[in-house]
């Protein structure tokens, strides 16, 4: 099974399980010293927040592209900023490296013009076992080439599957992405030990062979919405500012 096609597809007959008792995410993995200073600028400005996100196929739902986290990601930072205009649009990037997806940010950015920027990456290049030297080189690239671009950036890392663990070294990826964001000073959406947690707290049994659509459904609602208390926290945008 791949990584990254864990939540994308409902297979025939599946049954949807009951629903979680919650989906929180303990605070330190919500909490970054990083800010967005451009998104907190076009919010306090009364300006449309305009956010990319750059993905793959785990940024997708089959046949339901409003339940995927990048749709529930804006429907919650509309909830809670209602007097701001949030666009937001998707640009999926199936298959491909970091460093193939790099070559073509600058070009996206410069005909969408976001104020933000979540670029997810890592899976591919974990499933390829793409060098991790080369891997972090081309993460760096894309970060610093978005900030020459003028947008904020948000790293988002890849999913967590109990059942790829031993299939798959992910580690040398996600602590490459650490590195990156550290040195750039941006946010890093740690989707990865996020997801853990649920597994691990019962929350999602991400461990089974057959994902149905709505597990799929509400794993991508928590992500969106985690998502979003994250990128207004990270731009410091307090009360005044919400709702």
């Amino acid at each position: 099974m791949m990584l990254a096609g864990l939540l994308t597809a409902a297979p025939a007959g599946v049954r949807a399980e009951d629903a979680p008792q919650s989906c929180e995410v303990p605070a330190y993995l919500l909490t970054t010293e990083s800010m967005l200073p451009k998104v907190a600028d076009a919010v306090k400005n009364g300006h449309p927040l305009d956010i990319f996100v750059v993905g793959s196929r785990s940024s997708t739902i089959n046949t339901s592209e409003a339940s995927a986290y990048p749709a529930r990601l804006q429907a919650a930072l509309k909830e809670k900023l209602p007097l701001i205009a949030i666009n937001l649009s998707v640009e999926i990037q199936s298959k491909k490296t970091a460093e193939e997806v790099a070559a073509s940010l600058v070009k996206l950015v410069e005909e969408k013009k976001p104020t933000l920027v979540v670029w997810q990456t890592g899976t591919v290049d974990a499933m390829r076992s793409i060098d991790p030297d080369d891997f972090r080189a081309a993460v760096d690239e894309g970060v610093a080439a978005l900030q020459n671009a003028g947008a904020d950036v948000v790293l988002m890392n890849m999913q967590y599957s109990p059942r790829t663990e031993t299939m798959i070294s992910v580690p040398p990826y996600l602590d490459n992405m650490r590195v990156v964001a550290q040195q750039h000073d941006v946010p890093l959406f740690d989707r990865f030990a996020i997801m853990h947690q649920w597994n691990d707290a019962g929350d999602f049994d991400l461990f089974s062979a057959f994902h149905g659509i709505e597990l799929a459904k509400r794993v991508h609602d928590c992500l969106g919405r985690a998502l979003s208390k994250f990128v207004i926290d990270a731009a410091h945008l307090g009360p005044a500012q919400q709702n």
